[in-house]
Formats: structure tokens, C-alpha cells, sequence
């Protein structure tokens, strides 16, 4: 059975946009490749890609028509003699709403308006609803007609073909599978501990980087929260993984963010209890394997003092 606070751990995941924004940054020509092969095409990829986050801010800032799930706005290279740069409004859509295409509408004209470049803009449609599907937005009067007709895609239109996107070398194959099985999961754990399991070991069937496997497996962990009992399962099998494997890498970042994370918690709660730390406190602190933070933690429960919990100073 799934309890609330599981499925509200479920439902963080599933809203939040983080993990398509940073795969979209690090990996924009797969992104393209994936979901817009046409635009890939046209594009020189021998001129790096200009991210302006900032300049979409001041854009649209005074235009907001609804949440966003993810907004990216690119500069790129054409292949195309005369247009030698453009610009690319991307966005990923989390929810069906009624204005999304009223905004995208606005936020072309506006970023035309700001370039005087030609703007394209790109829409992935991530939500649940199977006939959601804005295409276009615009109005005529006395003559006068103003319409903007965007490419989409809606992930929904892969969910009969997982096992077609699992064999895919492009790793937003990968992501597209992990957000519908995310969506299909919702209300089964054990559905869920077996698509991240099985989507993990993909990880290392490929002959990935370290950085593009770990790069992976923070979208694969974000989308597909597990209960802690399932999380912890999962972490254990992961480890055997990466031993059999000889790579060590999703499980040595999770021990080093996890050791952070002990000891950021246990200096502030020594810092409450104590006040201002000494040195050697620190140095201890800032040390110590996350086994030992542990045995601090529940030595302060009981303390009266700060070389209780840590040790003498000369120790």
C-alpha cells in the first residue's frame, strides 16, 4: 500500500523541473537530436551554444501566463549562409494549461521584438492528458492576421514503445522513458523499485562516460523517488553493481553527499546546544566518516558538554 507521505514524495518529484533543465544545459544536441531532429539538423554545431537565462528573465518577467516547468532560451549557429545566428525558446511543459500557448505566443513576439533575430519556438509536452496538444496561438482583426504555429512532442505518444526507447543509444531515450514510467509507477513502489533498478544497470550497460552515467542517474533519482526502505534496498544493490562492474560511481557521490549532509546537520545542532564551535570541533567535524557523525548525533541526545559528544580537544 502506498501512504501519503509516499505518494507526496511522488508527487514533489513529478512537479519539479530541475533535473530537465540541467540534462537540457549539458546536453542540448542529444535534446534536439531526440525530440526536433529537423532543428538539429539545421543547426552548426561546431559554434558552441549560447545559454541567455538571464536575458529570457528580463523578457518575460513582466509576462508571466501561468507556471513553467522548464524555459530555456539558446543562441545557436545555422548551417544556412545569411542567418548566422538564431535564437531557440524551449520549453518543457509539466501541465496541461489553458494559456500555454497564449504565453509561448508572447514570449516569441517579445524575444523577436528584443533580437530582431529570427526566434523558433519548441514545446515538450509532459503532462498526463493524451488530447492536450496547443499547437498554436493568434488573432485577426479588420484584415490583420497574427499567428504562431510551434512544433510539440508529447511524451505520452512513447508509452507503447518503452522497450523501443530503452535500446536507444540517445540518452533523452533514457529520460523519456524514466518520466512515463515515473507517471505509471505513481501508485505502485514495488513498480517503481523495478523500472529505477532496471534503468540503473542500463546506466552502466552503455559505454557512457562517468560524468554522463552520473549526469543520468540524478534525473533517474529525481523522477523515480522510492520510500526509504525501497531507497535503501536500491543503494545496496547499486553498490554490488558498481563492485562487479569495477565502477564506483553513483554510490561513492551519494556516500560523499550523504557524509556532507551528516555533518552540516550535527554542527548545527552542536551549535545550538554548545554555541560557536572551536577549531578542533571543526576540523573533527569536517573529518569524520558518516558512521562516526552517526555516533555523535546520538551522543548529543544525552550530552552536557561538547567533548561528550566529540572527544576530548587532544583526542
Amino acid at each position: 500500500m502506498v501512504t501519503d507521505r509516499q505518494s507526496a514524495a511522488a508527487r514533489r518529484s513529478d512537479d519539479s523541473d530541475s533535473p530537465w533543465r540541467d540534462a537540457l544545459t549539458r546536453y542540448l544536441p542529444e535534446f534536439l537530436a531526440f525530440y526536433f531532429p529537423a532543428a538539429s539538423e539545421a543547426i552548426d554545431w561546431s559554434q558552441p551554444p549560447v545559454f541567455l537565462d538571464q536575458e529570457l528573465a528580463q523578457v518575460v518577467r513582466d509576462a508571466e501566463l501561468g507556471r513553467r516547468c522548464v524555459d530555456r532560451l539558446v543562441q545557436v549557429a545555422t548551417r544556412q549562409g545569411g542567418q548566422e545566428w538564431v535564437y531557440i525558446h524551449i520549453e518543457v511543459q509539466a501541465q496541461s494549461k489553458r494559456r500555454f500557448a497564449e504565453r509561448l505566443f508572447v514570449y516569441n513576439y517579445r524575444l523577436y521584438d528584443r533580437y530582431r533575430r529570427p526566434v523558433a519556438t519548441l514545446a515538450v509536452l509532459a503532462d498526463g492528458r493524451p488530447r492536450w496538444r496547443p499547437h498554436s496561438f493568434g488573432y485577426e482583426l479588420f484584415g490583420c492576421r497574427h499567428v504562431l504555429e510551434f512544433p510539440t512532442v508529447k511524451l505520452l505518444d512513447w508509452a507503447g514503445r518503452l522497450e523501443e526507447l530503452l535500446v536507444d543509444p540517445n540518452p533523452f531515450a533514457l529520460v523519456t522513458a524514466a518520466h512515463l514510467l515515473t507517471q505509471q509507477t505513481k501508485k505502485d513502489m514495488a513498480a517503481r523499485y523495478a523500472a529505477k533498478w532496471r534503468l540503473a544497470k542500463l546506466l552502466y550497460q552503455r559505454d557512457w562516460d562517468k560524468q554522463r552515467i552520473l549526469d543520468l542517474f540524478a534525473i533517474l533519482d529525481w523522477m523515480l523517488t522510492l520510500p526509504k526502505g525501497l531507497e535503501r534496498q536500491l543503494w545496496t544493490a547499486l553498490g554490488e553493481l558498481e563492485e562487479e562492474a569495477k565502477m564506483p560511481y553513483v554510490t561513492s557521490v551519494q556516500r560523499i553527499g550523504r557524509r556532507e549532509g551528516e555533518s552540516k546537520l550535527l554542527r548545527r545542532q552542536l551549535v545550538r546546544r554548545f554555541g560557536a564551535l572551536p577549531a578542533w570541533a571543526e576540523d573533527r567535524l569536517a573529518h569524520a566518516p558518516v558512521e562516526q557523525l552517526e555516533a555523535w548525533a546520538d551522543r548529543l541526545l544525552e550530552a552536557g558538554s561538547l567533548a561528550e559528544v566529540l572527544g576530548p580537544a587532544e583526542a
